[in-house]
């Protein structure tokens, strides 16, 4: 005599589950896009430009191009770059950091903290031609600016500025720089907890005390790491310094231009090693970079 349990009659009631086919995998339909773009426009050229650089004409391994960095026009280059680019990035970030201090916690109306976000938004992305014609048009020899201000008794350029020198393109960097500071840095201000200033106040802490001890110590991972991303935009900014100074400033991205594309000094493997070189250094800002966010987003969790 057999005997049938509770859970074989159970059993024997149920279906049979049916064979699951293969799954295809389309969650990841949604960024692929992303992959391909960044595959294509990023990692392959990125790739090919390191490749290019340790290679010489006949497609032969060669240390030469990564040796000849080391000219002294070229590092002269690199050095005038870095100095834009620092100049550029600190003056942004102050100024950026004052414009994102008065619009949160300056008690202005939401409509300026608006209206000024928006523009930020737009302007941080307005670089190229477009800006370099602007600038041109603005502050250039027959400016606009520099007509009214000659019409008044003031000479500008009279006064050693020049549109087409160091000064000149850091001013015109800072007219991305500025807004992108401000685009940044507003949500790191915006993690300051109205209770550590209510906790400091009850402590018997001045606002100079509370700026100094709480609110200084807390953004400035954000506004040092913010101050090394603006360092890499104009590091590697190029068209906006192409059409405002031609070759007249000698920058890394125009050094690199007339190795890929000049007549006279074209040499492509050595314009590979250059873009090398800019990406190395752009490369060790982003890593500071995305350790200072971190640093950051610890204290404004």
């Amino acid at each position: 005599m057999t005997d049938i349990g509770l859970s074989d009659g159970m059993a024997a009631g149920k279906p049979a589950p049916a064979a699951r086919g293969m799954r295809l995998p389309t969650h990841w339909l949604g960024v692929a896009p992303f992959f391909l773009f960044a595959l294509m426009f990023l990692i392959l050229p990125t790739t090919y430009l390191v490749i290019g650089a340790f290679q010489n004409d006949q497609g032969e391994f060669t240390l030469a191009n990564i040796l000849a960095l080391f000219q002294p026009s070229i590092l002269a280059a690199y050095w005038i770059s870095i100095k834009v680019s620092l100049a550029s990035a600190i003056l942004g970030a102050l100024v950026g950091l004052a414009l994102a201090i008065a619009i949160v916690r300056g008690g202005l109306p939401n409509w300026v903290r608006s209206s000024t976000m928006t523009f930020s938004g737009v302007a941080s992305n307005f670089a190229g031609v477009p800006l370099a014609f602007a600038f041109l048009a603005t502050l250039g020899r027959l400016g606009l600016v520099t007509v009214l201000l000659r019409s008044i008794g003031v000479d500008i350029y009279a006064l050693g500025f020049n549109i087409l020198s160091f000064w000149g393109l850091t001013l015109t960097y800072l007219f991305f720089q500025i807004p992108l500071m401000v685009v940044i840095i507003t949500p790191a201000i915006d993690g300051l907890k109205r209770e550590w200033g209510e906790a400091a106040a009850t402590l018997g802490a001045t606002q100079a005390q509370y700026w100094r001890l709480v609110v200084i110590p807390v953004i400035w991972p954000s506004f040092l790491g913010t101050v090394i991303l603006l360092f890499a935009n104009s590091f590697g900014a190029i068209a906006t310094a192409y059409a405002l100074t031609g070759s007249s400033l000698n920058i890394v991205p125009i050094l690199l231009y007339a190795q890929i594309r000049g007549d006279v000094l074209h040499n492509p493997h050595l314009g590979y090693a250059l873009a090398f070189g800019m990406i190395f250094i752009t490369g060790i800002a982003n890593v500071f970079y995305i350790w200072m966010r971190t640093r950051s987003e610890r204290w404004l969790k």
